[in-house]
């Protein structure tokens, strides 16, 4: 974790806790993480880039990337390993120096090409096999947080940054 330059995720069962709350029309509610968002903007801070890719398609996590300051942010995607593979060519990264979080069969072709795959708690058995770590705490409730918290521990980051707040 000590040379990762990039925290890229899915959305859906890593940002969120999987659930989509259909409202009147075509209004689509999902539910994030404050401490997540902490953790986004605390690695932001550290020169930490973050990159969201989701197959779906929705305006929630356009306002969220937003709220955020999170200008990687990918839907609509097919193949989420060629999208990634374009994000590093743009920063010019290493797949050693990217962490990927994923919950599910879809992010294990971008888990098996990064330096460190992570799977959230509630992920699918076949992605925790291939995880260099699994988080304690599920997706949507703070899976992101424990995981950035860790790689700014290890790159002795995160009690300046804490002490900054």
């Amino acid at each position: 974790m000590k040379n990762v330059k990039l925290i890229a995720m899915d959305v859906d069962g890593v940002l969120t806790d999987g659930s989509i709350i259909y409202g009147a029309g075509d209004i689509e509610i999902k539910v994030f993480c404050v401490k997540d968002g902490q953790g986004i903007t605390l690695a932001r801070r550290a020169r930490i880039e973050i990159a969201f890719i989701t197959a779906r398609v929705s305006d929630a996590l356009v306002k969220r990337a937003n709220d955020l300051g999170v200008i990687e942010v990918h839907q609509g995607v097919k193949d989420k390993l060629d999208c990634l593979e374009k994000i590093i060519k743009r920063y010019n990264l290493k797949n050693e120096e990217i962490l990927y979080i994923g919950d599910d069969i879809v992010d294990i072709p971008v888990m098996k090409n990064v330096g460190y795959p992570v799977a959230v708690a509630d992920a699918a058995d076949e992605v925790k096999e291939i995880a260099k770590y699994i988080t304690k705490k599920p997706g949507g409730r703070g899976a992101v947080r424990e995981t950035i918290d860790m790689v700014l521990k290890a790159q002795n980051k995160y009690n300046s940054l804490v002490e900054k707040k």
